[in-house]
């Protein structure tokens, strides 16, 4: 669906809470919140959603009894595509002022992106009561209908739409899509060339006109033109251009098509719709590497995208590399285990391998769910292919053009304009980003804060070693360490020096090895800085730091071991690696015997469990983590990506809502990605 809240919709609300900040305030409680608000409200404006969430976050922990701050922190989740986030900001301003209209129109435009049609259909009406001809409101309701196949109804309140409002555009479009649910395909388009009429730049017009020539009419050249005139309205949309790549190829276009998927994937790599259909395209002319590369990116997106794994399985078997076909053509006889194409390439492969008696088993129940899934013509011909001849019959998910058939893009029609705008303004969700953890959280004397998260993280024993003004820089804990120039490590090279000259001279102090430690650490020498931690250790067997900085040094190393591609053989290094993440866990677990209430070590120790695949101990570590920092958005996310792993939607979208609420950007992406 991806409805979103229309520009003039923000610009409506921010001017009314504008208006809301003229009103006398309480003079408790200040942080200066009128102040807060209205700079939240100009980054909303300007389309800064992810700063705008962070003043109206400030607003909120001075004065959690205001409703505004929530409304206008749903708005902004709701342009991030964080609907969960947006559903439940605007339920909390409705709890605190059951008026706010906009607030149920907010919570609708979210429960109708998740598919909640009748929730959303609830808010509408209950706006409605106050805004009883808002023409939003009335379209967003009919949609709704539509979506839950109320068909009736929905064709009245596309009436009363189009009664009240003639000149509405996307009524029409919205009347055309019903009618195309109710097979209507004469009156969908007459009512798309009534809209077009009205606006001939209306992208959703062409947009729908071509899906009518491509799925109803096969008229490829129609759909081509009405598909180029769409581009010329939206020419960033990866969509379009996989959907004219699509046309091209029946159009045997073959070079116009691979253009067309490389252009998609410059504006979406991550999209594993052109990924999958140039995997086939470059399988097509036998450019088997350039294939594998595409659909084992499809996989690495979707592990269990079935598709994918057949066709991988093919590319596998043409290279001659059995074990990998049959792994993967295995995954998907499992998964349709009454699915003739997969248990006939499973066939060939064992042919291919020498294993006739296999071969010649799968070949005949091959032959046999074919027969099954077909009328019988009277073809005993063993050489039938079944993989090559999957007739209509047979069901969708089951016939192998199911599995290698170029895919189009549906939902076109739902998207909307986008925002190139720089760093972390706009659609930041949009942005192709690399999905992995956050990293794990380091003591340096350095840090790289952002415009969304200024500050370091608290550590009681840091602060106290920097109250004693004993090192000769101030300690901070990041997760987010700049790059040094040569004049810094300069710096820390003559720091290191003097310790040695101090230490020779002097009687050795654990702040001493420390200090020299964090220093190593800042120029990268990982043993000697393990090393000042044993001697610190030494001296002060219960000294909580000298043991998080040992666990520090020993993962510098180990992410150098494991990065090393030459040396010692696959299984030696796997031993050494289980042996080093063991002991950066014990060093962890000494942390916290000594310091159970210090967040950021549980949060480092759930890093390590997942490192170790220990995902349960990871999501138990975080889980600690953020009982003790409630606003741990590092953990928050890192503990939803292990919930998306596992299978746990709901949950993984709600840890990724808070983790973006606390900043951190790439949540919003992946909210995004999985819920395609």
């Amino acid at each position: 669906m991806n409805l979103r809240i229309s520009t003039s919709f923000i610009i409506r609300t921010v001017f009314a809470a504008l208006l809301w900040l003229t009103l006398p305030i309480p003079l408790y409680g200040q942080i200066n919140t009128d102040q807060v608000m209205r700079i939240g409200q100009n980054a909303l404006y300007f389309e800064d959603y992810m700063l705008s969430i962070q003043y109206f976050n400030q607003a909120i922990q001075s004065k959690p009894y205001l409703a505004q701050p929530y409304f206008l922190r749903s708005i902004a989740k709701l342009n991030l595509e964080d609907y969960t986030g947006a559903a439940n900001d605007a339920s909390k301003a409705i709890e605190l002022n059951p008026f706010l209209t906009d607030a149920y129109e907010v919570r609708g435009v979210a429960m109708q992106n998740m598919g909640k049609d009748r929730e959303a259909i609830a808010d509408y009406e209950e706006a409605l009561k106050l805004l009883p001809r808002n023409r939003q409101l009335m379209f967003n309701r009919a949609l709704a209908l539509s979506q839950i196949k109320e068909y009736g109804q929905a064709a009245d309140a596309f009436e009363e739409i189009l009664k009240y409002y003639p000149g509405f555009d996307n009524g029409y479009l919205g009347r055309a899509r019903l009618r195309l649910n109710t097979t209507d395909t004469i009156g969908a388009i007459a009512d798309i060339e009534k809209a077009l009429s009205i606006n001939k730049n209306s992208l959703n017009a062409y947009i729908l006109r071509a899906d009518i020539a491509i799925n109803r009419e096969k008229d490829f050249s129609s759909a081509l033109a009405d598909i180029n005139q769409a581009i010329k309205l939206e020419p960033q949309m990866a969509g379009l251009y996989i959907n004219r790549a699509f046309l091209r190829y029946n159009m045997d276009s073959y070079t116009g098509a691979m253009a067309d998927y490389d252009y998609a994937l410059s504006l979406e790599p991550y999209n594993a719709v052109a990924l999958f259909n140039r995997g086939l395209l470059l399988a097509e002319v036998n450019a088997n590497d350039l294939a594998l590369d595409d659909f084992n990116k499809v996989l690495d997106l979707d592990p269990d995208d079935f598709r994918a794994l057949y066709n991988r399985a093919l590319i596998f078997k043409a290279k001659g590399n059995y074990d990998a076909a049959l792994a993967d053509i295995e995954r998907v006889i499992e998964r349709f285990p009454e699915f003739p194409g997969g248990m006939y390439i499973r066939a060939e492969i064992n042919r291919d391998r020498g294993k006739l008696a296999q071969a010649d088993a799968d070949y005949k129940k091959a032959l046999a769910m074919a027969k099954a899934l077909k009328p019988d013509t009277g073809n005993t011909d063993d050489k039938t292919n079944p993989h090559d001849d999957a007739p209509d019959e047979i069901p969708q998910e089951l016939a192998s053009k199911r599995f290698a058939t170029l895919l189009t893009v549906d939902d076109n029609a739902d998207i909307h304009e986008e925002y190139n705008n720089s760093a972390i303004r706009g659609r930041i969700q949009d942005r192709n980003l690399n999905i992995e953890i956050e990293p794990v959280m380091l003591l340096s004397f350095y840090s790289s804060p952002t415009e969304l998260r200024r500050n370091t993280y608290y550590i009681k024993e840091v602060d106290e070693l920097n109250a004693t003004r004993s090192l000769r820089f101030v300690l901070v804990v990041t997760n987010q360490v700049p790059s040094l120039d040569q004049t810094i490590i300069d710096q820390h090279f003559q720091s290191i020096d003097y310790y040695n000259s101090y230490l020779s001279t002097h009687t050795p102090r654990p702040v001493d090895y420390i200090g020299r430690a964090l220093d190593l650490l800042t120029v990268r020498d990982y043993q000697n800085a393990e090393k000042d931690a044993d001697r610190a250790l030494e001296l002060a067997p219960d000294l909580a730091l000298a043991y998080l900085i040992r666990a520090q040094a020993r993962y510098g190393k180990y992410l150098l071991d494991k990065n090393e591609k030459s040396g010692t053989d696959g299984i030696t290094r796997q031993i050494m690696a289980t042996k080093a993440l063991n002991d950066i866990n014990n060093d962890i677990d000494k942390v916290l015997a000594l310091s159970p209430s210090m967040a950021v070590a549980w949060f480092n120790k759930g890093n390590i469990m997942f490192e170790r695949q220990m995902f349960d101990e990871a999501i138990e570590a975080y889980t600690k983590a953020i009982a003790l920092k409630n606003d741990f958005g590092e953990a928050y996310y890192n503990r939803g990506y292990i919930h998306l792993q596992q299978g746990n939607q709901t949950k993984g979208i709600a840890d990724l809502s808070k983790a973006g609420e606390s900043g951190i950007i790439p949540a919003y992406n992946l909210i995004k990605r999985i819920s395609r």
